[in-house]
């Protein structure tokens, strides 16, 4: 399943980031951004450990996790750049953690050891708390945030049997009938 365009402005409309005319946020089909987008706190590094992060827990018949994730994070950092700089510094401290562990930047690793880390440092269990503990942040603003951005999307909807999202308008037909099979 391939993550669109109108997959990361459903992602960020869940996540209430204002996105009228949305083709602000977004990079076009050379994958070019409009200069109107500030990079936010995040740079090259910090994007390339999201994006593996996101390889790593998003299903594997996921493709165009790269630009959805760049997409959204873009989105966040324009509207909420408070939300931004909490996603920017737990990266940080991921890639910290990775290098201390395993010698290495945690987009460098094999996907194997991306999710050994992740699990080492107890991402998957610990509750989430964006003013907590250093793996607390990296639950909240790295685990959350890209599971949240897939699932709240159209294209993740479906994933999982969701395929009308609370807040994704589809008129009384698409409520009164199962999900496609």
């Amino acid at each position: 399943m391939e993550l669109s365009r109108r997959d990361a402005l459903a992602a960020l409309s869940a996540a209430g980031v204002a996105v009228g005319g949305g083709t602000v946020l977004l990079a076009d089909d050379e994958g070019e951004t409009d200069a109107s987008v500030p990079p936010g706190p995040l740079d090259e590094a910090g994007f390339e450990t999201l994006t593996a992060a996101a390889e790593v827990l998003y299903p594997d018949d996921v493709s165009g996790v790269d630009e959805f994730v760049r997409r959204f994070v873009r989105g966040r950092a324009r509207d909420q750049p408070d939300h931004a700089a909490g996603i920017a510094d737990a990266v940080a401290y991921l890639d910290e953690y990775a290098r201390a562990w395993f010698d290495d930047r945690f987009a460098s690793l094999d996907a194997t050891a991306r999710e050994r880390a992740l699990r080492r440092m107890n991402a998957d269990t610990v509750e989430p708390d964006p003013g907590g503990s250093d793996t607390q942040r990296v639950r909240y603003y790295v685990v959350n945030e890209l599971l949240f951005a897939l699932y709240s999307s159209p294209t993740g909807g479906r994933l999982v049997g969701i395929e009308n999202p609370q807040g994704h308008p589809g008129g009384t037909r698409s409520y009164q009938r199962g999900p496609d099979a």
